[in-house]
């Protein structure tokens, strides 16, 4: 499915300045980082300058999604412009989020933002290309979810997956994809 979804974006007209970003978005534990760096890796084979950009940089179990201006301002802002961006990223090593290293975000070709809220509304007019991915079994996302961040984090995944539902169902994002995917890589684009 990389190879599919890398050559749809490079169809597509760039609208970030000269750069065509794609967003790769749904709910935790879906499969969203996976098909990113299958995407990111068949750019790259094609020699296509990309750059990957996680949500997870940014977000904190207390601040989900409104840190959207650290993100805009410091990369998406700049990359229109036509110059280099830069965040700082969380870093999670010591249990609890708080602001880690710098990250130089170069001018690419093509920019994959992928995450939780990658898609978000205030974004889309911005995107090349829009991929939602989902396994509709909440109970099998949150057990991938914790065998990646461990059982401790159970509980703070849980009230995650009940703020994604809300969220997801108020900014709309999966009828405005362009493509949706599941696990079994099922394709049901546009």
């Amino acid at each position: 499915m990389g190879r599919v979804v890398a050559e749809r974006v490079l169809r597509a007209e760039p609208r970030l300045g000269d750069v065509r970003v794609l967003a790769i978005d749904g709910p935790s534990g879906s499969g969203k980082s996976t098909l990113a760096a299958a995407v990111v890796a068949a750019l790259r084979e094609r020699g296509v300058p990309t750059a990957l950009v996680s949500t997870d940089d940014f977000a904190t179990w207390d601040d989900p999604v409104s840190w959207w201006p650290r993100l805009r301002e410091g990369v998406l802002d700049r990359l229109a412009l036509g110059l280099p961006g830069h965040y700082r990223r969380m870093d999670w090593t010591t249990g609890r989020p708080e602001p880690g290293p710098l990250v130089d975000v170069p001018v690419p070709d093509v920019l994959v933002l992928e995450g939780v809220s990658a898609g978000r509304a205030s974004v889309r007019p911005r995107l090349s290309y829009l991929c939602w991915v989902e396994d509709p079994d909440p109970a099998a996302r949150l057990e991938r979810a914790v065998a990646r961040d461990g059982e401790t984090s159970r509980p703070r995944l849980i009230a995650w997956q009940r703020f994604e539902y809300g969220w997801f169902s108020a900014d709309r994002t999966q009828p405005h994809a362009d493509a949706s995917v599941g696990l079994t890589g099922a394709d049901q684009s546009r």
